[in-house]
């Protein structure tokens, strides 16, 4: 349980919070993040993850969507609502619907089993990566001005979103992603360059992340916003003259 490792991620104190009632695969988990230097607290049930989340602060959670009493789904409901912290959800079901679920209740990030620790332990660093920059970017005394496209305010500062003057909530991954499209707008970026800029993934394989991450985005703000380029990748397409929908 002690955090004595130097790589990324590993930093002062980290915990991680399983919660996954397969014993062996909690087992696994908890062996592996506790080689990267984390401290990591597991609970079997989904009752028992709220609990321990509100009693531990993790800095990160690992979640399992299928659990005894209630489901990860609504175990991140409540997590969510107590206290933001990243998320990665796990599942045995390799259903886009299920995905776009996790991700509209809170979830950052979403792998399916069976997986790689190797491309767990990834993704939870990037995780925590992203809520360093967050923390950075709010404590710096230089601010960077809002991003205004047609009825969307974008202010980077705060990090929130308002559309027609009510706030939307992103997650703090859909967040990055919505300012990495919207800061070069009309301009095509590619899957792979999304996945390493905003997740930090240096090979292609979760390309299809970036696609759930892109279609809860569009669920929240419409869809007009972010145009697909099949076989490439996306663009961020502000309306032009007030028109409010242009999609290519």
């Amino acid at each position: 349980m002690s955090s004595n490792a130097a790589s990324t991620g590993a930093a002062r104190g980290t915990t991680i919070l399983v919660v996954e009632d397969e014993s062996t695969i909690a087992t696994a988990i908890a062996q592996r993040l506790t080689a990267e230097g984390w401290r990591v607290e597991v609970a079997r049930d989904g009752l028992a993850g709220v609990a321990a989340a509100t009693r531990v602060l993790p800095d990160a959670v690992v979640l399992d969507v299928m659990l005894p009493g209630i489901d990860g789904l609504e175990v991140c409901r409540r997590i969510q609502a107590e206290r933001p912290v990243p998320i990665l959800m796990l599942t045995a079901r390799d259903d886009e619907t299920d995905m776009l679920i996790g991700l509209g209740v809170g979830a950052d990030d979403y792998m399916t089993k069976p997986f790689s620790m190797r491309e767990l332990v990834a993704r939870l660093k990037a995780l925590l990566r992203r809520v360093d920059r967050a923390q950075q970017a709010a404590a710096s005394p230089v601010g960077e001005p809002p991003i205004v496209a047609g009825d969307v305010v974008i202010d980077r500062d705060q990090r929130r979103v308002h559309r027609a003057g009510e706030e939307v909530h992103l997650t703090p991954t859909e967040f990055e992603l919505l300012v990495m499209l919207a800061s070069s707008p009309r301009t095509v970026l590619t899957r792979e360059r999304l996945l390493a800029e905003v997740w930090d993934w240096v090979d292609a394989s979760g390309t299809r992340t970036v696609d759930s991450h892109i279609k809860a985005v569009r669920r929240k703000l419409g869809a007009e916003l972010i145009r697909t380029v099949h076989g490439v990748g996306y663009a961020f397409e502000p309306p032009v003259d007030g028109d409010e929908g242009q999609e290519g």
